[in-house]
């Protein structure tokens, strides 16, 4: 399956630079899977959209400043560090910048209290760094740390908390779960107060999410892992909303590929309590097995997200509806507006 089918008209003005002041402001665009219907709403609107009996699955992660920005040791050249996943102790995967000068054995100042010698070098561009620091890391990197915005967002986000989910809990992500950031406090109450349960998974988001395609095959493409995290409790709740036939509704790609992840390690059984490394790709031909319906943001072209919305809805639907989306002049992906599929 060749990689253009998934791309569409995307004009740069879309690509939403800014948060909204107010998070339910957004839009809200839904979509029926079975009919390919398309109704336009604000972002309130799922209340609507949400029956008794149906389970949310949150994905309870919180994005760490994970953007470090320092010199090369030997030559003061400036380099830029993107934190992915923590491996232990003190070595870290990461992205860095520039990476043609950035090889194994290179040392990255970052002013005199850390410093980060680069260990060894990945298939896909990453790099294995060990920090060295006085003091506590996690209190250098607060200090040090940028939020890491995605590179088409320009302007610097002076409220750190607009990038983060107002039910965050477990630190650890490069990219916040971004479907998400549509809810308040006052919304999530308003969903229980119809009946709705509200379930939490762990899912670090890292370069598996948002690492452009590599291939011009689908099939060829290798998704990067990531560490996933399902409760006792979580599991309990998924099983129970299936036997009373309740709705299972994802709230982001995240918790759609952890749940569809733990699915698979349960072949068909009832869901278990479980925590590992996942890199599920979804796409076409794909059936879900836990999934019924899911909350996602708009998604770039040719995009491994784009194929995960094109599984559960249909190429041709989703493609239709993203259409609809850019007439409409819809925000799109991180700080945009949100399609619901149901």
């Amino acid at each position: 399956m060749n990689v253009d089918l998934y791309d569409f008209e995307l004009p740069e003005e879309l690509i939403a630079q800014t948060p909204l002041a107010d998070r339910t402001a957004s839009r809200l665009l839904t979509l029926n899977k079975a009919t390919g219907e398309v109704q336009h709403h604000l972002f309130p609107a799922i209340l609507d959209y949400l029956r008794p009996g149906d389970t949310l699955v949150l994905n309870d992660t919180r994005v760490i400043p994970a953007r470090l920005f320092g010199v090369k040791q030997d030559t003061g050249a400036k380099a830029e560090v993107l934190l992915l996943k923590n491996l232990g102790g003190d070595r870290w995967e990461a992205l860095v910048k520039p990476g043609k000068k950035l090889k194994a054995g290179a040392v990255i100042t970052f002013g005199d209290e850390l410093q980060a010698m680069i260990e060894s070098e990945g298939d896909m561009g990453e790099r294995v760094l060990t920090f060295s620091y006085k003091g506590i890391f996690n209190e250098i990197l607060d200090r040090l740390g940028q939020m890491p915005l995605p590179p088409y967002i320009k302007e610097k986000l002076d409220d750190r908390e607009r990038y983060q989910t107002v039910y965050s809990k477990h630190e650890g992500s490069a990219a916040a779960p971004t479907a998400g950031l549509h809810f308040t406090n006052e919304l999530l109450e308003q969903v229980r107060a119809k009946g709705v349960d509200i379930a939490f998974i762990t899912l670090h988001v890292g370069l598996g999410t948002f690492r452009p395609m590599s291939a011009e095959r689908v099939e060829d493409h290798v998704m990067h892992e990531e560490y996933y995290v399902v409760s006792e409790e979580t599991a309990e709740l998924l099983n129970a909303t299936k036997q009373r036939g309740g709705r299972i509704i994802a709230v982001g790609t995240t918790s759609a590929r952890t749940l569809e992840t733990v699915a698979g390690q349960c072949e068909g059984g009832p869901v278990a309590p479980m925590s590992g490394w996942t890199g599920i790709f979804i796409y076409p031909g794909y059936e879900f097995k836990l999934v019924d319906a899911l909350l996602t943001n708009f998604h770039l072209p040719k995009s491994t997200l784009v194929m995960l919305v094109s599984a559960l809805a249909g190429r041709e639907r989703i493609l239709a509806a993203y259409r609809q989306a850019v007439e409409q002049k819809y925000r799109f992906f991180s700080f945009g507006d949100a399609m619901f599929i149901y």
